[in-house]
């Protein structure tokens, strides 16, 4: 029989394997004992490693199905059945998704075993071993370290390649020749971000004033910007940047370091705890890509772009650089997302707390799991999730307009066509939405936080609806060319105005529900199909749709949030003349 100690090991086995239905008891362990050498050990068949591994491995990859196969069936069947055409290349996007899901599936994983306990760990001990500088500077830094380690940046630097220099010369130098600094920007923008939400948590401060702040200079340089032919071009960029930070990576790495921060301080016992550092680091990054936009044109001119970009052109063919993947340079890029975070949060474990990891082979573990995910989902997602997303929205044009290559276009009479293209464009916002699972994570917590006043299907509907709406007007204004400021400027004012009048629980929530509706596979997936439309009907560009995407529920939440007020007040006021009738 074994010992105590060998129970113990029985019991971390299955800990660290997150197996919660397990049919491999621990007295059907203890029976394939042998001994050897005079030392007890362990040995499993085949069979028993797959019992042990089959449930842990098929939840992991029925959540990744879950989100990444009902997208992809959807646009397959709607551009079979409705746009009459023919996938294309089918093994070649197949094999893309497939690698999407394996690739997710051991990034999350990863994450979750590798980068999650630093942050746990570093956000607990920090505060109580350095100075509140310090602690800023770090949580300063490691916003930066994660925006490079989103998976959706590489999506957002590889659509610089679908542009057309000639039509946006601003917009496809900062994609193309100012990519690097493009992400650094967005990354100061994640990481002062990350300070102020910090500040904020500790001081108990009101998210309020701090959307005030944010929002009027960003829609300041909104409006100097439209102002420019070539730099209004830039906006749709800008605005999207906001929704590409907050991923599978920022979100829990920096609330981890906030609430860590916070209850250190004593403030983390609060129900609003976390709510507020996701909305500033989506709004931040959009103020520094509009500056870095204009400091761009104050040294370069439209003409000289296009004159750079020619002469790339004649030596090397890089508008087919989408498609073009190198098994290397992906492995590369894998590496230089992940391995730079990893050696911060380790030099910050060690050379400021002073501590070791706690677990350093599960971490270590986890580490390779995030590197092989990263380098398999960037594979997967050039050749599948963007491949399929750009096809369907370059095909979605020949529903209302003549597409060189599609037989009998348009293949509807043009206000059908239309019609079939939003209508399009709000199932997959809405599809995409529901089946967001960090989305039922808020409603869970939404529900408690109000206690049960505003339900979590209550929430979840409010965000999809939404989330559907801002897609369609994205579609609407790439397929009219209508100015993004024309639809940015009303719906925002619109969020200021329903953001004094809301409660403070329902202001953070709703601004943070814009965050937890763009995750790895959404924002690739309608960043490739507003591209590929855009390029379709001679947009000049077809960024935008996501900025509408994290407005457009950020309203209906709102819009909801005011309802439930209302109803609650009602409510009271019924009981309060109840109780009066009651006592007279």
């Amino acid at each position: 029989m074994p010992d105590q100690g060998q129970k113990i090991r029985y019991g971390k086995l299955i800990r660290h394997l997150s197996i919660r239905q397990n049919t491999i008891s621990f007295n059907a362990l203890a029976e394939k004992q042998q001994t050897t050498q005079g030392k007890q050990r362990v040995q499993l068949r085949h069979v028993d490693i797959y019992r042990l591994l089959s449930p842990y491995i098929g939840v992991r990859l029925l959540e990744q199905l879950k989100a990444v196969f009902p997208l992809a069936l959807y646009l397959i069947l709607f551009q079979i059945l409705v746009l009459n055409q023919a996938v294309g290349q089918p093994v070649m996007i197949l094999s893309g998704l497939a690698a999407v899901i394996v690739g997710l599936m051991l990034f999350m994983e990863g994450l979750s075993k590798g980068l999650m306990p630093f942050g746990e760990k570093i956000g607990q001990s920090l505060p109580t071993k350095v100075p509140l500088g310090v602690v800023l500077l770090i949580a300063f830094l490691l916003g930066i370290g994660v925006t490079f380690a989103e998976p959706a940046i590489g999506a957002l630097q590889a659509a610089g390649s679908l542009l057309q220099v000639e039509n946006a010369p601003y917009l496809y130098t900062l994609l193309n020749h100012w990519s690097g600094t493009l992400v650094l920007i967005v990354g100061l923008g994640v990481g002062l971000a990350v300070v102020m939400g910090t500040i904020r948590l500790l001081y108990g401060w009101s998210l309020k004033p701090f959307i005030y702040v944010t929002l009027m200079p960003a829609l300041g340089l909104t409006v100097w910007m439209m102002q420019d032919d070539e730099l209004c071009k830039v906006l749709g960029l800008a605005w999207d940047c906001g929704a590409v930070t907050t991923g599978p990576v920022t979100v829990p790495l920096v609330l981890a370091l906030g609430i860590g921060i916070a209850s250190a301080a004593g403030r983390g016992s609060s129900a609003l705890s976390g709510f507020g550092i996701v909305t500033l680091a989506s709004l931040f990054p959009i103020i520094g890509v509009m500056l870095l936009s204009l400091f761009v044109a104050s040294t370069t001119t439209p003409e000289a772009i296009i004159a750079l970009a020619h002469l790339h052109h004649a030596t090397a063919e890089v508008s087919q650089a989408w498609y073009q993947v190198s098994p290397g340079r992906e492995m590369l890029a894998g590496l230089q997302a992940i391995v730079p975070l990893v050696v911060f949060l380790m030099l910050v474990l060690r050379l400021v707390l002073r501590e070791k990891l706690p677990t350093p082979g599960i971490i270590i573990y986890g580490i390779i799991l995030c590197v092989l995910g990263m380098i398999i989902f960037s594979i997967g997602l050039r050749y599948g999730l963007s491949a399929l997303g750009e096809q369907s929205g370059a095909l979605l044009s020949s529903a209302f307009v003549m597409l060189d290559g599609v037989e009998s276009s348009p293949l509807y009479s043009w206000g059908v066509g239309i019609g079939i293209a939003l209508l399009f464009a709000w199932v997959l916002g809405f599809g995409s939405t529901v089946a967001e699972p960090a989305l039922n994570a808020l409603g869970n917590t939404v529900e408690t936080l109000t206690n049960g006043a505003f339900e979590k299907k209550t929430l979840i509907y409010a965000v999809a609806t939404g989330v559907a709406f801002g897609i369609t007007l994205g579609v609407l204004k790439i397929i009219f060319a209508l100015p993004l400021p024309l639809f940015l400027l009303p719906l925002y004012s619109l969020a200021i105005v329903l953001t004094w009048l809301s409660s403070e629980e329902f202001v953070n929530v709703a601004w943070d529900s814009a965050g937890v509706t763009t995750g790895p596979v959404t924002v690739p997936l309608v960043l490739a199909m507003g591209l590929g439309l855009g390029n379709a009907v001679d947009a000049i560009e077809g960024f935008g749709i996501l900025a509408l995407a994290s407005i457009g529920p950020i309203l209906t939440v709102l819009l909801t949030g005011v309802w439930v007020q209302y109803q609650i007040r009602k409510k009271h006021q019924r009981n309060e003349r109840q109780n009066e009738g009651e006592t007279a």
